[in-house]
């Protein structure tokens, strides 16, 4: 509960920005009660952040799960992160990129977790993507790894790019490139 609770506090505050004060208001309880769960505000963060992340794989994950065709599944990928920006699972936005961008200079752990993520996430990609080229939906030229590096980094940058803006609208227009890409790039004539 107090993870749970404490996710989109961080999500939106960052690390800095969140205080002992804000997860006690949040979830109830006394300091006591907070520290008697946990060493101190940075495991915390980094178990918010873990469960942020294990929050949107499995939505995304739900989305993808009823599609058959590889590029279906890329292009479910892309549908989850439509509006993202302004009805994200997590209060506050996407927690790879809010703090990846928090800690990447100020806290290593939470910094190694959030490199974790993003490499569990490309690797996933890349494994749709190698399930693709066996099944011939994907065509056999691709490099799964540096296709999954972009899908995953412009998806993110689009993320970016939307809530420093707030504007939902340019990551809309990003993902549209790159579902079009997907389908000229990748996509196998044969499908």
């Amino acid at each position: 509960m107090i993870i749970e609770k404490s996710a989109p506090i961080f999500n939106k505050k960052g690390f800095a920005g969140t205080s002992m004060n804000d997860i006690i208001e949040a979830t109830g309880l006394a300091k006591g009660g907070i520290y008697g769960n946990f060493r101190n505000k940075e495991e915390i963060a980094e178990l918010a952040f873990d469960f942020a992340f294990e929050k949107v794989i499995e939505e995304i994950r739900i989305k993808i799960q009823p599609k058959k065709n590889t590029v279906d599944k890329l292009l479910a990928i892309l549908d989850y992160y439509r509006n993202y920006s302004v009805k994200s699972p997590i209060e506050g936005g996407c927690p790879m990129v809010n703090f990846g961008a928090d800690s990447d200079d100020t806290h290593p752990l939470i910094r190694e977790r959030v490199a974790s993520a993003m490499a569990k996430t490309v690797n996933e990609l890349v494994h749709i993507i190698d399930a693709g080229k066996k099944r011939k939906e994907i065509k056999s030229s691709i490099d799964s790894s540096l296709t999954a590096e972009i899908i995953f980094s412009t998806i993110n940058g689009g993320l970016m790019m939307s809530k420093a803006n707030q504007n939902p609208k340019k990551l809309n227009r990003i993902l549209d490139w790159l579902a079009n890409w997907i389908e000229a790039e990748i996509r196998s004539e044969c499908f």
